[in-house]
């Protein structure tokens, strides 16, 4: 079994065998440049910052600001991690405040932008619904309609990505 088709456990059987036998036959990574031929250009952190915004403010207009959007290059892929949310609080003059941060992984600084837009669906869901549970995906599919095969998709971008490093480490 291919160490990349570790994005996708806990997908059925068929799936997996059907991934691994494009990555057999090589197919994978132009199959993917067909899919997704642009990357996003929300390149600096202030871009990233006006883009989640953009999106909450259409879609999450009343729920907690968000004080913080980073690309993180710490994300530990490995995890399944792609993006984080986390809510800071902290004493400020006798009053607890808390702010909301968004970190997206690096990895998604050159991704196609509808991967990226999942990401970002993903995390500021998070300000509504704190658990992976049936109305935490049904506000990221009002957000975003195509968020299930996206997110799946972000899973082999993963491995594209798994696999263009190997073979930029076999030519060097």
């Amino acid at each position: 079994m291919h160490p990349s088709l570790r994005y996708i456990q806990g997908y059925p059987v068929q799936i997996i065998e059907q991934v691994s036998l494009l990555i057999d036959n090589g197919k994978l990574i132009p199959w993917f440049d067909r899919r997704y031929p642009y990357n996003h250009q929300v390149k600096s952190e202030k871009a990233l910052f006006d883009y989640v915004i953009e999106i909450k403010n259409r879609f999450l207009k009343k729920a907690s600001p968000v004080r913080k959007v980073v690309y993180d290059n710490k994300i530990h892929l490995i995890h399944n991690a792609l993006g984080l949310h986390s809510v800071i609080s902290r004493n400020h003059g006798g009053k607890l405040k808390s702010n909301n941060e968004i970190r997206i992984s690096s990895a998604f600084k050159n991704a196609p932008e509808p991967l990226l837009r999942m990401l970002v669906v993903h995390e500021l869901a998070h300000l509504r619904e704190k658990d992976h549970d049936k109305s935490f995906y049904q506000l990221c599919c009002y957000m975003e309609p195509d968020y299930h095969q996206l997110e799946f998709d972000a899973r082999l971008f993963m491995i594209y990505l798994d696999i263009k490093a190997k073979r930029g480490a076999l030519s060097e």
